[in-house]
């Protein structure tokens, strides 16, 4: 006459409930710390790319267009480097006495740590010129 009716859930039933929600957790924090690495890459290489852009533009504005090298430091983590030097157009078309600008090789290499074992690296080039004096 006495019927045992259980109420609510058995331990074996809570046990794996919570294994459930442990598993779906830890891939969900692994899914938002990714998200988070790259988006920190990302911001990185737009500053690096920025940086580049402007020691490129200031080169034969600010600084003078002629052969040499340059190095910095920028915000303690990105490494520049500015190279300048002649661009020469290997063509017998090419009058010389004609030619009055000079062509010159600019290459700037922006390289920054990021927590791993290599450095990242950057490097645009482009050509610029400047008039010959007569």
């Amino acid at each position: 006459m006495y019927q045992n009716k259980q109420q609510g859930f058995s331990l074996l039933e809570i046990l794996i409930a919570f294994s459930i929600l442990a598993l779906s957790l830890g891939i969900l924090l692994k899914i938002f710390s990714a998200g988070v690495n790259n988006a920190m890459i990302a911001e990185n290489y737009t500053v690096a790319v920025q940086l580049s852009e402007s020691l490129m533009a200031k080169v034969g504005v600010e600084t003078p267009l002629q052969t040499g090298l340059s190095t910095g430091l920028e915000n303690n983590h990105y490494h520049w480097r500015v190279e300048v030097s002649p661009f020469t157009l290997n063509t017998d078309h090419t009058d010389i006495k004609t030619v009055t600008a000079e062509l010159f090789k600019v290459k700037v290499t922006v390289s920054w740590d990021d927590g791993h074992t290599n450095d990242r690296q950057l490097e645009l080039i482009t050509l610029k010129l400047i008039n010959k004096a007569l």
